[in-house]
Formats: structure tokens, C-alpha cells, sequence
């Protein structure tokens, strides 16, 4: 069903800048693997599976869009990526919470990080506040602004 929050959502996502898509794709990632533990804490495995199935769709994403070549850094959030979705592929084989929960743990510090470079990007390509002068005070009555001398 074709509702309003979905078009809202849709049309969040395609307007939203480089930055901002990649720290939506890291808020569902974390909201994912705490569905899928609280899923998994409840006993329902098929729920947990499927959430868990999203994140590794978020994660193989998140690799195939990462450029290594681009800073020193690539090749080792590689790995990361490459262990995440390894070890999410095993919970949702295993059904193990543990799993799961490292994973968030992982995965939270990473999100935070990204959410702070984006602002930072956002504050340094945001517009500086046009300076508007003071009004002048009133001189003909020898009061100021607010009618006081």
C-alpha cells in the first residue's frame, strides 16, 4: 500500500544529500539489529530473520557504494563491512543473540561517527545568516527604540 508516510519517506530519501543517505542507511541498520535481537530475546525467529536479512541488504549496500580507493582508511572499514555481514549472515543462520549484539556494537560507534561527519559537512556548506543593521533609534523625540530615552 502506497500510503503517506511512504511517499513521505520516499521523497526524504530522494532529496536528501550524500551524507544525510548514508546516515539514514545507518539509523535502519541499527534499528534492523535491534529488531532482530529483541525478535530473537522473544522467540520469534522468523521475525528476527527477516530484519536481519535487511541488515545485510543496508551492509552489502554500504559496500558496493564504499570507494577504498578514496582514503586510507577504505580498506579497513572494508573489513568491517565484510565482518558484519558475516556475522549477520551467522545469526540469522544460528538464531544467536550474542552475534547480534556484538554486531550493534559495532555498528553504533560507526553510525555516530557518520552522523557527526554529515553535520559537520552540513554546517560547512550552509549559508552564512544575512546581517541585517539595527534600526536606528528615533532622535527626533530623544527616545530609543523601545520608547525609552
Amino acid at each position: 500500500m502506497y500510503d503517506a508516510r511512504t511517499r513521505y519517506v520516499a521523497a526524504a530519501v530522494e532529496t536528501a544529500s550524500p551524507a544525510r543517505l548514508l546516515t539514514m542507511l545507518y539509523d535502519r541498520l541499527l534499528l534492523d539489529v535491534d529488531r532482530a535481537r529483541l525478535a530473537l530475546e522473544e522467540g520469534r525467529r522468523p521475525d528476527a530473520t527477516q530484519h536481519l536479512a535487511h541488515a545485510q541488504e543496508i551492509v552489502a549496500e554500504l559496500v558496493s557504494s564504499l570507494d577504498t580507493g578514496e582514503w586510507d582508511g577504505g580498506d579497513r572499514l572494508l573489513s568491517i563491512y565484510t565482518y558484519l555481514l558475516t556475522e549477520l549472515i551467522g545469526a540469522a543462520g544460528t538464531g544467536d543473540v550474542a552475534r547480534v549484539a556484538g554486531c550493534r556494537e559495532i555498528i553504533e560507534p560507526l553510525a555516530l561517527t557518520w552522523h557527526e561527519a554529515a553535520d559537520s559537512v552540513a554546517r560547512a556548506q550552509a549559508p552564512a545568516a544575512p546581517v541585517t543593521p539595527a534600526a536606528p533609534l528615533a532622535q527626533s523625540t530623544g527616545t530609543g527604540l523601545l520608547g525609552v530615552g
